[in-house]
């Protein structure tokens, strides 16, 4: 194992994404209960988390408002959660850093090394290829 993926879930970053996180803008997620950003999300909600759909078409989804994109949400975003495929994921981790989000989440199966590296650089913790679910039941 790399030294690069042996930090993807590094425990202390994820533990305080879980605990601290209030906000979570979920990229990518649209209205479509069968979708697992659409159950990811209402875990979030049930939670206690604020979750900020952003979708290109903007949808308002479990009572939330969307946005089109991260730039257009108009408060403070802790963890920018993104559900896209990993070649388009590293866009959403500049963007997230560009914001001043506090924390960026690729979901499980989304990689993309060199946005983990620019966005570690840049002083956001970042956690790939695992889920908000996955981490709690680890609890």
């Amino acid at each position: 194992m790399s030294t690069v993926s042996s930090s993807w879930q590094d425990r202390a970053t994820v533990e305080e994404m879980l605990d601290e996180a209030k906000t979570w803008a979920i990229v990518g997620l649209s209205g479509d209960p069968g979708r697992t950003a659409y159950q990811v999300a209402a875990a979030l909600q049930e939670a206690g988390k604020r979750i900020v759909p952003i979708h290109p078409t903007a949808p308002t989804v479990l009572g939330e408002q969307g946005y089109p994109t991260l730039a257009d949400v108009p408060f403070p975003i802790d963890v920018v959660d993104v559900f896209r495929r990993s070649q388009a994921a590293g866009q959403f981790a500049d963007e997230a850093v560009a914001i001043g989000a506090g924390g960026v989440w690729f979901q499980l199966g989304v990689i993309d090394e060199d946005a983990f590296e620019r966005t570690r650089a840049a002083g956001v913790p970042m956690v790939m290829d695992t889920c908000p679910l996955i981490e709690w039941r680890r609890r």
